[in-house]
């Protein structure tokens, strides 16, 4: 086997230290080589967690060591073009957490820089490898529930004091708000299972007491192919839906429960056997109001992402994630924001 490829990470925040780094790590092929932080407490939790692995206090510091084959951006959603730009002028290939960017054309911007320097780009939509999503994709494919029309999926969460930190910031450079957050992930989603979208239809709201930033958003995209996706995601919800009710002209299909692997993470387990199983109590439901069964979740796989980019680096395959997706999901962010402003459904 080649040499393990060497990774430089920056920023040690959540998507540093609980995505990113135990990924890095636990990936045989790669090599956690060094980390950007410049806070205290991070640069002690980095070493107890990663010993041994070098921290630097910025993306100039970070190249200059020299050494690297990839670098992954996961610093605040304000610097993520700043901080891409530099590495690819750098001439090394990138990761970027999602959202990419603040806008759309902002990403664009980033994708062709890297293709003028012929360097891999791509971005972390990590939740294409969910536990549910892996599931339902599968069931489609299988064609288990029909001609789908309707696909309802939610991210919902009971926060109901607003936290300090840029996710919470209400200017529009930050990209906050859970519209940028948690909504990247469903719109990829969304895209991934069934396509271009025609049209937008977004409410957009900060619902609780000093709130900055929308915590309270729901979205209805229609898909060129007809399906229609329902779309929620939100800090302020006392109940939770079904993560996933998706109806076919032969059966539907019903979820509850998040993943298992962001707790897992969180918790300090790394991969492993039996990574991402989901008990059976939680599994989904499929079929009709007349008849259905439990179906098993398939186990999630984070992990995944890394190993095919470890070989598309290694052989020039296509990367785990296309930038052009994370482009797409941009514009239907910014037509939703449009939507919600202006009351109205925003066609594309």
């Amino acid at each position: 086997m080649s040499a393990a490829l060497r990774v430089g990470l920056v920023g040690y925040g959540i998507a540093g230290a609980v995505f990113h780094a135990p990924l890095i790590a636990a990936n045989p092929g790669l090599e956690l080589s060094a980390v950007v932080t410049r806070n205290p407490q991070r640069r002690a939790a980095l070493d107890a967690a990663h010993p041994g692995t070098a921290v630097v206090d910025d993306v100039p510091a970070l190249l200059d060591r020299g050494g690297l084959d990839l670098v992954v951006v996961a610093s605040p959603n304000r610097l993520h073009v700043e901080h891409t730009t530099e590495v690819l002028r750098a001439g090394l290939p990138v990761v970027v957490d999602k959202p990419f960017a603040p806008t759309a054309a902002a990403a664009r911007e980033l994708v062709a820089e890297a293709r003028r320097r012929d360097l891999l780009l791509t971005v972390f939509q990590n939740r294409r490898w969910d536990n549910d999503f892996r599931t339902l994709a599968g069931l489609i494919d299988a064609g288990e529930l029909g001609a789908v029309h309707r696909f309802e999926s939610r991210f919902e969460r009971w926060v109901p004091t607003p936290k300090t930190g840029w996710r919470e910031s209400g200017g529009p450079e930050e990209a906050g708000g859970v519209l940028y957050d948690l909504g990247s992930h469903l719109i990829d989603q969304a895209l991934a299972l069934f396509g271009p979208v025609a049209s937008v239809y977004a409410e957009v709201d900060a619902r609780r007491p000093g709130s900055a930033v929308d915590d309270d958003t729901f979205l209805a995209l229609t898909h060129t192919g007809g399906v229609r996706s329902h779309l929620w995601v939100g800090k302020f919800s006392a109940q939770h839906g079904p993560r996933l009710r998706v109806l076919g002209d032969r059966a539907g299909y019903t979820k509850y429960g998040l993943d298992p692997q962001e707790a897992a993470l969180k918790a300090g387990a790394l991969p492993g056997a039996d990574w991402g199983v989901e008990a059976e109590s939680l599994w989904g439901e499929l079929g009709t109001v007349e008849e259905s069964r439990r179906v098993p979740t398939a186990p999630g796989a984070y992990p995944e992402f890394y190993d095919l980019l470890g070989t598309a680096l290694r052989d020039g395959s296509a990367p785990p994630v296309d930038p052009a997706d994370a482009i797409t999901g941009l514009e239907i962010i910014e037509a939703a924001r449009r939507s919600a402003a202006e009351g109205r459904v925003v066609h594309l």
